[in-house]
C-alpha cells in the first residue's frame, strides 16, 4: 500500500502513545524472581561489574543497544523542525532496528545544535549504549559531528543519512550494472546534491572504483577554482569532475551514464535525452522525485526512486539494521569504509536471484537482507582489525 492510500486517521492512530515500549527478558511472577532481578541479587552483578567493567557486556543490554540521536535540524523533507517534532521519526527508526535486525535501540533527541555539546552529551552517556546512529542532522554540521564522535567514542558511529543512503545507492548501481553488463570503472556519474547524502555517495562510489563523479549543488557543478565553497565542497572539488566540466545540470548530464538525484531540484526530461545510451536514473528525492519515474523510463534503461510505490526503492532500511548488527556482533569499535562496501555487495547479492531492470535491489521486507549484510559487515570488520 502506498502512502497515498493510507488515511490520516490511520497514520495518527499508528503513532498514538508512541511506537515503542520496554519489555522484560525475564518474567517476575514471584518473590524469588524479584530478588534476582532487583535487590538483593542485582547487587552481586553490580559489584562484579565494578571490579571488572568488561562484564557489563555480558550482564547488561548496553553492548547491544543503539542510540538513535538527532537534533531535529534536517528531518526527512521537513527541515529544521526541532527535537520534539523529530522524535516520531527516531521512534520509527528504533522500530526498524528491532523489526529487521532484532536490535534494541533508544531514541535520543537533543535540545542543542552545538556540535561540541552533542559530543559531550554522548560521551557522558557512553556507558548506556553500544553504538550511535546519527539521524537527521543538517549539513555541513553533520560531517563535523560524526568525525568528532568517532574520535571521542570507542564504539560504532554512523550518520545514516550519509552512509545508509550511500550503501544502498552503491548496491543499486551494482545491480543496474549487472543488468546492463556495465563496469563501474567505465561510468561517469552525476550527483545532484552536495549535502550529507551527496557527499557520502560520492565517496563510496569513488571507493568502489567509479570512473568519474560530477557533483552539483544549488549553484552548479562543484569544481576546482569555484569560489564560495565550504571545506567539504573544496574536498569534493579536488577529487571529482575529472572531465573538468563547468556550468549546471545541462552540462553535467550530457553524455553521462548515471544520474543520482539527492536534492529537491527538478529535471527537465530533455536533459535526460542527452545522457549516454542505456543510462541509469536514480531520482531519490522523496516524496517528489526529481523526475517522475515514468518520464525517466522513456530515456533510461534502469530507474529507481526513494518511493515504495514504484520499482527499485532505494531505502536505507536495506542497510542500517544489518550494518549495526554486524558491527555489534563482531565487537567492532568503528564502521570502516570496507564494512560499508561489504554491506553494499551483500545487498546486491540478495537481489541477484531475481535480477531485472525493475529489481536491482531486494525488497526492504526481504528477511534475508539484514542477515546477509550483518555477516558481510562482521567479516569486513575482522579483516580490517577493528574488532575487540
Amino acid at each position: 500500500m502506498s502512502q497515498a492510500q493510507v488515511s490520516d486517521d490511520e497514520i495518527f492512530g499508528g503513532h498514538e502513545g508512541g511506537k515503542l515500549s520496554v519489555t522484560t527478558t525475564r518474567p517476575i511472577t514471584q518473590a524469588r524472581d524479584l530478588s534476582i532481578a532487583y535487590t538483593p541479587g542485582v547487587a552481586k552483578v553490580s559489584r562484579a561489574i565494578a571490579e571488572d567493567a568488561a562484564l557489563a557486556k555480558r550482564y547488561t543490554w548496553a553492548d547491544r543497544l543503539v542510540a538513535v540521536v538527532s537534533d531535529g535540524t534536517a528531518v526527512l523533507g521537513l527541515g529544521d523542525i526541532g527535537p520534539s517534532a523529530s522524535l516520531p521519526v527516531m521512534e520509527g527508526k528504533s522500530v526498524l532496528f528491532k523489526t529487521f535486525a532484532g536490535l534494541d535501540s533508544i531514541p535520543l533527541v537533543l535540545d542543542t545544535t552545538d556540535v561540541d555539546e552533542i559530543v559531550e552529551t554522548l560521551v557522558r552517556l557512553r556507558p548506556s549504549f553500544g553504538a550511535v546512529n546519527l539521524e537527521d542532522v543538517s549539513a555541513p554540521r553533520c560531517f563535523e559531528l560524526e568525525d568528532k564522535l568517532k574520535a571521542a567514542l570507542d564504539c560504532p558511529v554512523m550518520h545514516d543519512d550519509q552512509h545508509g543512503t550511500a550503501i544502498v545507492v552503491l548496491a543499486a548501481l551494482r545491480g543496474a550494472n549487472m543488468v546492463l553488463d556495465r563496469a563501474i570503472a567505465d561510468q561517469r556519474v552525476v550527483i545532484s546534491g552536495a549535502g550529507a547524502a551527496g557527499v557520502a555517495c560520492t565517496r563510496i562510489l569513488q571507493a568502489a572504483g567509479v570512473g568519474d563523479v560530477t557533483v552539483l549543488d544549488s549553484k552548479g557543478i562543484v569544481h576546482a577554482g569555484r569560489g564560495g565553497l565550504n571545506p567539504i565542497k573544496e574536498q569534493l572539488a579536488e577529487t571529482t569532475n575529472a572531465a573538468g566540466l563547468r556550468g549546471g545540470l545541462a552540462e553535467a548530464l550530457e553524455g553521462a551514464d548515471v544520474f543520482i538525484g539527492l536534492s529537491s531540484s527538478t529535471i527537465d526530461e530533455s536533459l535526460l535525452a542527452t545522457m549516454a545510451g542505456d543510462s541509469v536514473v536514480f531520482a531519490l528525492s522523496n516524496p517528489d522525485p526529481e523526475v517522475h519515474p515514468d518520464v525517466a523510463a522513456k530515456y533510461a534503461s534502469v530507474v529507481a526512486t526513494g518511493r515504495s510505490d514504484f520499482p527499485n526503492q532505494i531505502n536505507n532500511v536495506l542497510a542500517f539494521p544489518g550494518v549495526f548488527k554486524g558491527a555489534l556482533d563482531s565487537g567492532a569499535r568503528s564502521i570502516t569504509e570496507n564494512m560499508k562496501l561489504a554491506a553494499a555487495d551483500a545487498i546486491a547479492s540478495v537481489a541477484a536471484d531475481k535480477l531485472a531492470a525493475d529489481h536491482i535491489v531486494p525488497s526492504p521486507l526481504d528477511p534475508r537482507v539484514a542477515a546477509e549484510v550483518a555477516a558481510a559487515v562482521a567479516k569486513a570488520a575482522e579483516s580490517d582489525g577493528v574488532t575487540v
